[in-house]
């Protein structure tokens, strides 16, 4: 997260984690909404950067500590693979990017009220 108060920035970055190892953060929302986006997890790793396995890796390490199916996927073949979101999934997301979204407000505004009139030091 990154907002301008006379002419600082702040950034705060967010992750979940289960017994000092990390479940979930930016990283893995972006790539959970890109396997929504293209129904594939190959072309959802393509797309943020990542190796299939890299992404694979983080599906089975989300899943496991979360405790809950996050990604349905059907193997290649005939009629193709793909991969879709589980209503658990879906519920995390929302779930995140609110708790996000709030934590962004409190940052802003102790920023600002700490950094307010340009008193850096």
């Amino acid at each position: 997260m990154r907002k301008s108060h006379n002419g600082l920035e702040i950034r705060s970055k967010l992750w979940i984690e289960v017994s000092g190892e990390p479940v979930f953060g930016r990283g893995r929302r972006i790539l959970l909404e890109a396997i929504d986006t293209h129904g594939s997890i190959n072309r959802a790793a393509q797309e943020v950067d990542i190796s299939f396995r890299r992404a694979w890796s983080h599906i089975k390490a989300m899943e496991e500590r979360l405790g809950v199916k996050l990604v349905e996927r059907q193997a290649g073949g005939k009629n193709g693979g793909g991969a879709v979101l589980t209503d658990s999934a879906r519920k995390f997301l929302e779930k995140y990017e609110a708790l996000e979204k709030d934590i962004q407000g409190l940052v802003d505004k102790r920023f600002k009220q700490i950094f307010k009139g340009g008193a850096y030091v």
